[in-house]
């Protein structure tokens, strides 16, 4: 059922991330709306599925506001890579099937967006800390004695701190998919 449509974290790109911050938050007001208009009620496997999810990605950050800049890279981007995690669990769960939506408008769906697209437009970003991850790892593979591992993954990748800020904030806080629930009647 779940298609794994993009499984390589290690074809990191420093590109990918405005397409998919964009198809995110696009596939999420999509999803909320379809609900919100009436064009998609969710059924009780649905509700569980969701409140599982949220409950499984609890971000442990003690009600701090995005950005997470106190907590060490591993930690914050851990906390992203989790959402991947538990959205293709959560899609086996309800027999749903994760598609791509990086680069799609959902606003050319021929039907109401569903579960399956909220969850599909979760895990584009999702899948982003997966790829962070990977850097992160494989920079710390390669630290030679007395290098900093935050000023070498700087250097590789300039914009990361500006990029995990907005992923932190669209998991998190106010109003993002922390509080999912509570946009779903």
């Amino acid at each position: 059922m779940l298609r794994d449509h993009d499984s390589s974290a290690g074809a990191f790109s420093a590109d990918d991330f405005p397409a998919r911050l964009t198809a995110a938050t696009d596939w999420l007001d999509a999803a909320i709306g379809a609900q919100q208009e009436g064009d998609w009620t969710m059924d009780d496997t649905e509700r569980r599925v969701l409140a599982d999810l949220v409950a499984a990605t609890n971000p442990l950050h003690g009600g701090a506001l995005p950005p997470h800049t106190g907590d060490s890279l591993y930690v914050r981007i851990g906390r992203i890579t989790n959402w991947a995690g538990a959205l293709r669990l959560a899609a086996r769960a309800g027999g749903w099937e994760l598609s791509p939506v990086t680069g799609r408008d959902p606003a050319a769906l021929t039907r109401p967006a569903g579960m399956a697209d909220l969850l599909s437009g979760i895990y584009a970003l999702a899948e982003q800390g997966e790829r962070w991850q990977e850097l992160l790892l494989s920079t710390a593979r390669t630290l030679q004695r007395g290098q900093s591992l935050e000023q070498e993954i700087r250097a590789r990748h300039p914009r990361l701190e500006r990029e995990l800020a907005a992923a932190e904030a669209f998991f998190t806080g106010p109003g993002s998919v922390e509080d999912l629930p509570l946009f779903f009647y």
